[in-house]
């Protein structure tokens, strides 16, 4: 495809000077170029004469204008709209190393909080200022993690449009982290609270929930436990799927979630006995769903239809229920898991602890999940206080300083 070495042309609306070229341009529609006249923002009319933004026209027709269209490519800075690149040049090569659900919440986040924004507007008008305010603005509504994950996605789209040449200059690159990002709930419960909801809860659900607390498992792999999981000689469940919106998925979270995790004995002989109440359950009833609980692959906690529960459904019908009643801040299977953390510190060590998490780095249980028990705050700043005066007393034992009683009332006379 031919160059364009046109002069254009420019035209005053109200107080700034525009400046207008032809030139090759990707139709989004058809993905096929087309021509079209090029806009540019040459300045305000108090800072240059008509003769001024001509020759700086000139200049951009020279950076923008004279670059050679290359395949689907558009010249330099500006041919195609935010939407089209994301479309047709961003998600294609992301997507194949996403899994189906993560790409769809990825690219409902980048469609939200992005493209219905930005989608009409071109390459070449974004700048460094147009993206912190708009981030800014994110920061007001949305929660801290998804400002984050908005953040890593602006940047990893403009570092492509460099790379392809679609850019010549990154806008994203020093872009900064909000400052006013609201707080991540980081709701910790107690052992009483935890167990004062157990003891409100019937056979299967206290079962369910006391695996779940006990073993800080996640929703999706609590529901897709099948009676062949439960190793009674082993005295442990193996993780062999997950569930996620619906659907059982041969994979997990991370690559060591599907795993045999040990469980307390006590609830393994808890699960022998549910097994046969369940199936006392199930031969009573006239309608039957569903395999029976005799059968390996009958779900360890069916729903009426004998698949699996929805988390989601579980969460507001008990869980939330639970929070009411007790007059607890929050309970969640998140809040589970964060307490369990939390709580474990004084039962293991952090590695331990990352072990029944099942995190494939320790920073994500130490900075994420593990929140600061104020009590073990001061049962270490005595303990920190105690060890510098037994320190000073043997010191002052040797005759090596003053004892602290001594050195303490002399500090006082003088």
């Amino acid at each position: 495809m031919g160059t364009s070495y046109q002069k254009g042309w420019v035209r005053l609306r109200g107080k700034k000077w525009y400046g207008y070229f032809r030139r090759m341009e990707i139709d989004p529609s058809t993905s096929e170029p087309k021509p079209a006249v090029a806009q540019v923002i040459l300045g305000f009319k108090s800072e240059m004469s008509k003769s001024q933004a001509r020759e700086k026209l000139e200049g951009e027709i020279a950076k923008l204008g004279k670059q050679p269209l290359n395949g689907d490519k558009s010249m330099v800075n500006g041919a195609v709209t935010f939407g089209w690149f994301v479309l047709h040049r961003y998600l294609p090569l992301k997507e194949a190393d996403w899994r189906d659900e993560t790409a769809k919440v990825k690219k409902h986040l980048i469609q939200a909080d992005l493209v219905d924004e930005f989608g009409d507007v071109r390459l070449e008008n974004f700048d460094k200022f147009t993206l912190q305010t708009h981030l800014n603005k994110l920061a007001k509504t949305r929660s801290r993690d998804r400002v984050l994950q908005i953040r890593a996605y602006i940047k990893a789209i403009f570092a492509e449009a460099v790379d392809q040449d679609f850019l010549p200059k990154d806008p994203a690159r020093t872009l900064k982290t909000p400052a006013n990002l609201r707080e991540t709930d980081k709701t910790v419960l107690s052992w009483e609270q935890l167990a004062a909801a157990l003891t409100r809860l019937g056979l299967r659900d206290r079962i369910l929930l006391k695996l779940d607390m006990t073993n800080a498992l996640r929703p999706s792999e609590l529901f897709a436990f099948r009676w062949k999981c439960h190793r009674v000689e082993a005295v442990s469940l193996t993780i062999v799927e997950t569930i996620y919106k619906g659907k059982i998925r041969s994979y997990g979270k991370t690559k060591g979630s599907l795993t045999e995790v040990p469980i307390a004995k006590d609830l393994s002989d808890d699960l022998v006995a549910w097994r046969e109440v369940s199936q006392e359950q199930y031969d009573k009833k006239k309608k039957k769903h569903g395999p029976p609980p005799s059968d390996e692959e009958a779900f360890l906690f069916p729903n009426r239809d004998g698949s699996f529960m929805d988390p989601s459904n579980y969460r507001k019908r008990v869980l939330h229920k639970l929070a009411t009643e007790l007059g607890l801040p929050k309970l969640t299977f998140q809040v589970i898991r964060r307490t369990i953390a939390t709580l474990a510190q004084k039962k293991g060590t952090v590695k331990d602890v990352q072990g029944i998490m099942r995190h494939s780095r320790v920073a994500t249980t130490t900075d994420v999940y593990m929140q600061e028990l104020p009590e073990g705050v001061r049962a270490t700043v005595d303990s920190i206080h105690r060890e510098l005066q037994g320190t000073m007393k043997k010191l002052a034992a040797k005759g090596k300083v003053r004892p602290p009683a001594v050195a303490a009332s002399t500090a006082m006379v003088h």
